[in-house]
């Protein structure tokens, strides 16, 4: 392959990242009260900053995973991210709704506390776990 090439397929694929990664921040936003970007930017809400990237890395591991697996086969890499990627996001909403049901009060309103809450690493964790299992059930 030559440069051009290779530069349009990693373009492609980060693309696809970058829009799981959207993806996985509306569902975050959506998941807890309030604007995630007002309670990390404007109110620097560290239990919001922890979760919001939590997700972002466990989407970024399944996307790596999913790349490396393709095996230089640029169509099946693109299915095979993209599929992989919103399974993943779905497992993760998955089990923080798991989480928030076997938990006293609301999970998202104890998440974007101001006051940090020991619940943000547990739920982290999940998110990051998840995604590392998605990674090598793909590898």
């Amino acid at each position: 392959m030559d440069l051009l090439t290779d530069l349009l397929i990693t373009l492609s694929y980060g693309v696809i990242g970058v829009a799981l990664m959207a993806v996985g921040y509306l569902l975050v936003d959506i998941a807890t009260p309030g604007k995630l970007h007002v309670l990390i930017w404007a109110n620097r809400n560290s239990n919001a900053s922890v979760l919001l990237a939590s997700n972002l890395l466990g989407v970024g591991i399944i996307v790596v995973s999913a790349i490396v697996a393709s095996h230089n086969d640029f169509a099946q890499g693109i299915v095979s991210t993209l599929a992989y990627g919103v399974l993943g996001l779905l497992l993760m909403a998955g089990a923080f709704l798991l989480l928030d049901a076997v938990t006293p009060g609301r999970l998202g309103e104890i998440l974007v506390e101001q006051e940090p809450h020991p619940a943000v690493w547990v739920s982290a964790v999940i998110h990051v776990a998840t995604g590392a299992i998605i990674a090598a059930a793909i590898i």
